[in-house]
C-alpha cells in the first residue's frame, strides 16, 4: 500500500521497485498482491494500454483508522478501552506518546461540548 500510496497512480513496475527495496519479491508476486488488495477493495486500477495503474481508494489515515477497527473488532471484543489499555500495560506507548494522547482528549472533549 505504501508503495501505491507514495507513487499513485502507480504501474506494477513502480511498485515492484517500491518493494524490492526492502523485500525480495518476483514482479508477479507483486502484481499479485496487487490484484489481491484491488479485490479486497483498497486499491482500484485504470488500464493505461497494456499496463494497469493502481491508486488506493481512500487516504492512508482512513485506511489506518479501518485496519485498527479491524483489530479492535476482533482481537478486543470490539473495545477500544482494551486495546489502549493493554498497549499501556505492555508499555507500547511511551510517557510523551501519553501525554500528546492526553493533552488531544482534553483537546476533543472541550471542542465536542
Amino acid at each position: 500500500m505504501r508503495a501505491v500510496w507514495d507513487n499513485a497512480p502507480c504501474s506494477v513496475e513502480v511498485a515492484h521497485q517500491a518493494v524490492s527495496r526492502s523485500r525480495r519479491l518476483k514482479e508477479t508476486s507483486v502484481r499479485t498482491l496487487l490484484r489481491r488488495l484491488e479485490h479486497k477493495g483498497y486499491l482500484r486500477h485504470q488500464v493505461d494500454g497494456r499496463a494497469y495503474l493502481y491508486s488506493a481508494t481512500e487516504p492512508q489515515s482512513s485506511f489506518a483508522a479501518r485496519a485498527v477497527r479491524q483489530i479492535i473488532d476482533r482481537l478486543c471484543q470490539g473495545s477500544v478501552e482494551e486495546l489502549v489499555s493493554g498497549m499501556v500495560d505492555a508499555k507500547v506507548l511511551s510517557d510523551q506518546e501519553l501525554d500528546r494522547l492526553a493533552v488531544y482528549v482534553r483537546k476533543r472533549r472541550r471542542e465536542s461540548k
